[in-house]
């Protein structure tokens, strides 16, 4: 009697997994050490003795010491790599992944995902277009995947992944996207991404997916529409700016966008970062501790102001205390764009709009509006919904929401010229 075929497995972690991990920490420790070392000189400079050849670095007896935790470090790494590699490549492919190693993923992903992708570390996520879970491969199609010519993409924002847009309330399951399918027909799918690159580098990535979508989605195209939260924002308005720059063939296509919670002008939680950085660098004895607060990624770093474009970014040190600096990115042309904000207040007012916001983004910022008339992105006010005591995770689950989304996109909506 044959045994039956045992059904693959989510697991929390791969052996490509541990390898990551290996790796980081490996980097971790050179990173201390070169902190520690760093803090250490900067006491002996106070004191007139000299340093190593180059700064930060001591010499001498304490210089040789440092060297050996250095070279002791390497060997270490480099051995526990290629371990890990044999390992890896005997261990059998197709185990399922679970949403725990999801989530440790796009967490890690969020806080550092610029440094994983530039030291090709395994742990760092490419982006991908997916379907029911699984990355969607235009030459190898799902055999059950029948989708209708209308396309709804969702976008997670900062240290989330596609799985987390499946959520609950009041003990119901809530998937924005299901939801708005079931009722509307449209072919729920949701993107995957490294949140920790800048916002532009997803954004001119995103671009290329929607267009690769266009040309092998299996039916025609009626609509894209797309509904984004948070940093998702971002990347769409990012996405559409350089398609309308390229004369990309799927930007014609998408007829709505909704924007959840997104920081369009910026949050103050990486504003206050960037002032800890400065803090940190005032002094020599503190100096070495600032490259703690520089392990936070290009993507969190582009949330200070709301960067969607290169040239938002580019030349500058990101770390250093700028002003906003951004080129003027208005909404794309023709298509219907809607703002939701959050508050966790009870009703508007001056403190409200201002400090408290949904925790993370404040009103004004989600709503995109600005002093500068230029920047202001001008919702009508019926585009915008306020949610009132509404965090900026609540979003995710709210039922309030999902019905104001489905009566923005009924159909016969009027575009706007």
């Amino acid at each position: 009697m044959n045994s039956p075929t045992p059904k693959r497995t989510a697991k929390h972690l791969l052996p490509s997994d541990l390898r990551g991990m290996a790796q980081l920490g490996s980097q971790a420790t050179a990173g201390i050490a070169r902190i520690v070392e760093g803090v250490h000189q900067s006491i002996w400079d106070r004191l007139g003795m000299p340093g190593g050849p180059t700064a930060g670095q001591t010499r001498g007896i304490t210089g040789l010491a440092y060297k050996s935790v250095h070279g002791v470090n390497r060997l270490v790494g480099v051995g526990l790599q290629a371990l890990l590699r044999r390992i890896e490549a005997s261990s059998p492919a197709g185990a399922q992944e679970s949403p725990q190693r999801a989530a440790l993923l796009a967490a890690l992903n969020g806080v550092m995902g610029d440094h994983l992708l530039a030291t090709q570390n395994p742990l760092a996520t490419p982006m991908s277009l997916r379907w029911q879970g699984q990355a969607l491969d235009w030459q190898d199609l799902p055999p059950a995947f029948a989708p209708t010519g209308k396309v709804l993409l969702l976008i997670h924002g900062l240290c989330m992944n596609d799985l987390q847009w499946q959520t609950s309330h009041q003990d119901r399951l809530v998937d924005h996207g299901q939801a708005l399918a079931q009722a509307l027909g449209y072919t729920a799918i949701y993107l995957r991404y490294n949140s920790g690159l800048h916002t532009s580098q997803n954004g001119r990535e995103l671009a290329a997916q929607l267009e690769q979508l266009a040309r092998h989605w299996p039916t025609p195209i009626e609509e894209i529409s797309i509904v984004a939260h948070s940093m998702g924002g971002l990347l769409t308005r990012s996405a559409c700016q350089l398609a309308a720059e390229q004369n990309m063939s799927w930007l014609p296509r998408l007829k709505n966008i909704i924007f959840l919670g997104t920081p369009h002008h910026g949050a103050p939680l990486e504003r206050a970062g960037n002032w800890i950085d400065v803090l940190l660098g005032s002094t020599s004895y503190t100096a070495p501790l600032a490259k703690l607060g520089q392990l936070r990624s290009a993507g969190i770093t582009d949330l200070r102001h709301g960067h969607v474009r290169d040239e938002d970014w580019q030349g500058d040190n990101r770390f250093h205390r700028l002003p906003d600096q951004r080129l003027i990115t208005p909404l794309p042309a023709g298509v219907n764009c809607f703002a939701v904000a959050a508050t966790m207040a009870a009703k508007r007012g001056a403190l409200a709009n201002r400090l408290i916001g949904d925790g993370l983004v404040p009103l004004h910022s989600a709503l995109g509006e600005h002093s500068d008339p230029r920047r202001d992105l001008g919702f009508a006010k019926s585009e915008q919904l306020v949610c009132y005591r509404m965090n900026h995770m609540e979003l995710l689950s709210s039922p309030l929401l999902t019905q104001q989304m489905l009566d923005w996109l009924k159909p016969a909506k009027t575009v706007k010229a």
